[in-house]
């Protein structure tokens, strides 16, 4: 079966649209890798790290609305995101970087 990745709830086109463009094509895909490894793809492919888009993802696989995280749920998920974001989107870079490039001073390094 081959189901469109916005048919998943909070999930729309432009979300479709970054994980086609890193190879996960379908629902199926997607939630068979999990949010974790699909958002770190996204991530090594360059995308910017966004905290909520990373936790409405969480909250799309489980089916729930993307503002139903929050709490002891939300700092745990901030944690795992804050892990993946520096083993995949800031590796290789300093920290001054990394900060340059969170606020859109510095391009992005392959």
């Amino acid at each position: 079966m081959s189901t469109p990745i916005s048919s998943i709830r909070n999930l729309g086109p432009a979300m479709e649209s970054a994980f086609n463009a890193v190879g996960i094509a379908t629902a199926e895909e997607l939630r068979a890798l999990g949010a974790d490894a699909a958002y770190g793809r996204l991530l090594s492919a360059g995308s910017r790290p966004h905290f909520i888009a990373y936790y409405a993802l969480h909250m799309a696989l489980q089916g729930r609305p993307w503002n139903d995280c929050k709490g002891e749920e939300k700092q745990k998920l901030r944690l795992i995101f804050d892990a993946l974001k520096a083993s995949r989107h800031d590796k290789g870079r300093s920290q001054l970087e990394a900060a340059l490039d969170a606020i859109g001073v510095v391009e992005k390094k392959a």
